[in-house]
């Protein structure tokens, strides 16, 4: 089977959403990996419910398929990177987040999404960890509550340095708040966690609701182009073949925007030679 890639739209900041997803069917992509941002599909625009179903269109009219990432940086702060989490210590802040990832999947749903992906967080200084695993869980299981069981996988990702960092820790979660998939990011197995990278898919692929991959030096997390630092990629693309994996396989270079006219199909052109490798 061939495998399906998708392009991270954190990485094509500096092109308009329609360009860039043109740019990517041209490219071979199969599927965008659209996040959430005040640049691309801003979800607190008034009107985001109409530019979600004109996207829709247009990836149905390209063949592209849909996964919502909802990782942006200061997309509910202005001031405070990836604040407020289900992990900060205000009650208020995180029903804000909640509420986020609740109008997240609503709009999932008008694109057609495959999966919607979102993180723990980073307790603060001075915050209990225990009592902040507490508030994680109890927002997964509101989540999972409101918006589980629909067309698209709610699907948890491990980040290095949060709450939960790696895949033994989402099956930590995961027996806690049943109805959660994994978003592995198979450059974080290099991080953080116990397993490599193609490894984590082999044990995990029952629970795979979608999954990134890109280089990645093992303990730096940093997301470098596929062809450098220390993932075997025919490795990791060969598991997702052996594991039957046909959901979107997302690239995430979100450092990489003012480049993106190179690294977009020199990512496809390098995910081709590790498959035909694999």
């Amino acid at each position: 089977m061939s495998l399906r890639y998708a392009y991270n739209t954190n990485g094509l900041t500096s092109h308009r959403l329609s360009d860039a997803l043109t740019f990517l069917a041209d490219c071979g992509y199969a599927g965008v990996a659209l996040t959430l941002d005040v640049v691309h599909l801003d979800p607190f625009a008034d009107d985001a419910r109409r530019q979600a179903e004109q996207v829709r269109a247009r990836c149905d009219e390209l063949g592209l398929g849909v996964v919502v990432e909802t990782g942006a940086r200061f997309l509910l702060d202005p001031r405070a990177k990836h604040e407020p989490t289900f992990v900060t210590a205000s009650a208020e802040g995180r029903a804000r987040r909640l509420a986020y990832l609740r109008l997240a999947c609503d709009l999932a749903e008008v694109l057609g999404a495959e999966a919607v992906s979102f993180w723990a967080g980073v307790p603060r200084p001075g915050v209990d960890r225990d009592e902040a695993w507490g508030w994680f869980v109890d927002g997964v299981r509101a989540l999972v509550d409101s918006h589980g069981g629909r067309s698209y996988a709610l699907a948890v990702e491990p980040e290095p340095g949060m709450l939960v960092e790696d895949c033994d820790g989402w099956a930590r979660l995961a027996e806690a708040a049943p109805g959660i998939a994994l978003a592995l990011d198979t450059g974080h197995c290099v991080v953080a966690g116990a397993y490599a990278p193609e490894e984590a898919v082999t044990r995990f692929a029952p629970s795979l609701g979608t999954v990134a991959v890109e280089g990645m030096r093992r303990g730096v997390h940093d997301h470098l182009p596929l062809d450098e630092g220390d993932v075997d990629l025919p490795a990791v693309l060969r598991a997702l073949r052996e594991a039957s994996f046909d959901r979107l396989v997302t690239l995430e270079l979100s450092r990489d925007g003012h480049r993106a006219h190179e690294m977009v199909p020199r990512a496809m052109e390098t995910l081709r030679k590790a498959e035909a490798a694999a």
